[in-house]
């Protein structure tokens, strides 16, 4: 990673679930000095500073998918943003938002590569659609979406090629899955460590199998959702989930990643200072932020 610039983008965007607050995560993360640390660290860093996010005009469903155009039109802004920093040979680093701006992530690094996978740090799954979401909240989608599977729109972003295929997806700290999202867990070849794996094997285990099961592909992206962890650690998040990945999990995962070498691309999401306490959730993203990107004690 050293021999890459680092680009940050910001990306206020909390219309892609009810709990309002999220768009603040960007200025919380930066408050939180994640630009000072990866200098610190020894990394050329370029602050891009944020997307500009549509204001809808009406907050009603669109096509029982809330604030759709909006979001939309964000995700095509932030996929034209991320395969420019990519086209130039920079780490693209995202700072949202909720998570539905991932599938923009996505469509965009994509393109570079013909293997990507895909590390999904989340306590849920976001691989539901508008036929299979009761809150019909976009964040809970968009990797149903890079997938190619939901509203036309979503998945077109990426053009007519899914942007990930299943077989190169782990998700780890799963432990809040939709009916319809384990049914297509099962039917895919997607690899999940719920928390019972996590627990049981230990996170040590966890990212080396990670790594192994992800060697064919060209390019990692990690997309780290704060409410992954447990919410002792995390309570600035807007879907909150008991019984998460510990802070120190979540520093060995992001260290052992950081030693494979193999992370090309990454975003933190989901960081809610309205919810949050004294910037608790957004120091841990910083904090971890630090660890994927090599901090050591020594």
């Amino acid at each position: 990673m050293l021999d890459k610039k680092i680009s940050m983008v910001g990306v206020p965007l909390d219309l892609g679930q009810n709990r309002r607050g999220v768009d603040m995560g960007p200025s919380a993360i930066r408050y939180a000095g994640a630009f000072e640390r990866l200098k610190l660290l020894g990394y050329d860093v370029c602050d891009h500073g944020d997307l500009t996010v549509p204001v809808p005009y009406v907050s009603a469903s669109e096509e029982d998918l809330k604030y759709l155009s909006a979001v939309v039109d964000t995700n095509r802004v932030l996929a034209a943003k991320t395969d420019r920093i990519v086209a130039a040979q920079e780490f693209p680093l995202i700072l949202g938002g909720d998570h539905s701006i991932a599938i923009g992530s996505l469509a965009g690094i994509s393109k570079h590569y013909e293997e990507l996978g895909v590390i999904w740090y989340d306590a849920h799954g976001d691989l539901n659609t508008a036929e299979t979401s009761l809150t019909g909240n976009i964040h809970g989608m968009p990797l149903a979406a890079s997938l190619g599977l939901g509203h036309e729109s979503l998945t077109a972003i990426s053009g007519d090629t899914p942007a990930i295929k299943p077989e190169n997806i782990v998700i780890i700290g799963a432990r809040a899955l939709d009916d319809a999202e384990k049914m297509l867990v099962r039917k895919s070849n997607m690899n999940v460590f719920t928390m019972h794996e996590v627990d049981r094997l230990g996170m040590s285990e966890v990212i080396r199998q990670t790594i192994g099961y992800l060697s064919h592909c060209d390019g990692i992206h990690v997309s780290l959702d704060l409410d992954g962890l447990d919410p002792i650690d995390a309570p600035g998040v807007g879907t909150p989930v008991v019984g998460g990945i510990s802070y120190r999990e979540s520093h060995l995962a992001m260290e052992m990643l950081h030693e494979a070498n193999r992370i090309t691309s990454c975003e933190f999401v989901e960081v809610n200072p309205i919810l949050d306490e004294k910037n608790k959730t957004a120091e841990a993203a910083v904090a971890l932020m630090g660890s994927l990107f090599g901090e050591k004690l020594k």
